[in-house]
């Protein structure tokens, strides 16, 4: 299986969870705006929509969306349980956080990316960013973990996305459960390698 990544972007998601369960993978970087892979090669005739993360499996086959990608990725290995069960309530909890992450928190982060993005609009979408934090932040204040006590496909998701935060100047300080959540995964012996992987950390 092929992992196509952008250091530190939301494919940091699906290549943490890859080394949580063990899956074997190979790794191909790529330049988002060049939209080329490591080799100079079209990342497009990969992915025609020409953004990570993407999977490539041995038979071929392409799969993208990072929820997705979580999801597939978590039912190869389910003796790892980084998703609950088929047909179980709490599966479906999962999906639920799984999507608020994407649709709410990782597209609400986009625009602080394009510097053309006006200060007016920031402004609001902070005030809208931290409402969805806040319900965050009291969840995490019971909870170890998105799903309570078992870390999931969604805890990577959640990580990789508010570690732009620092980059992107956006301060989670009010939010001390997600701050001390936030430590707990990035001491976790997958995350480091995780960084390591993507030479974020030496």
């Amino acid at each position: 299986m092929k992992l196509y990544y952008s250091p530190g972007a939301c494919s940091f998601a699906p290549h943490l969870v890859m080394n949580e369960a063990g899956i074997p993978h190979e790794t191909v970087k790529v330049d988002l705006r060049a939209k080329t892979t490591a080799d100079g090669g079209d990342f497009r005739k990969i992915n025609p929509k020409g953004y990570v993360p993407t999977i490539q499996l041995d038979n071929g086959q392409v799969l993208t969306e990072n929820a997705v990608i979580l999801q597939y990725l978590a039912d190869l290995k389910p003796e790892a349980q980084l998703m609950p069960k088929f047909g179980s309530f709490e599966r479906y909890r999962c999906i639920e956080w799984e999507n608020f992450i994407a649709t709410e928190l990782h597209k609400g982060f986009g625009p602080f990316w394009d510097p053309s993005t006006p200060d007016t609009y920031k402004t609001h979408l902070t005030k809208t960013l931290n409402s969805r934090l806040e319900i965050v932040s009291k969840h995490l204040a019971d909870n170890q973990f998105m799903m309570g006590q078992q870390y999931t496909v969604i805890d990577a998701y959640l990580f990789t996305v508010l570690s732009w935060a620092p980059m992107l100047k956006f301060d989670l300080s009010p939010f001390a459960p997600i701050q001390a959540y936030m430590g707990r995964i990035a001491a976790r012996p997958a995350t480091l390698k995780t960084l390591k992987d993507e030479g974020l950390v030496k």
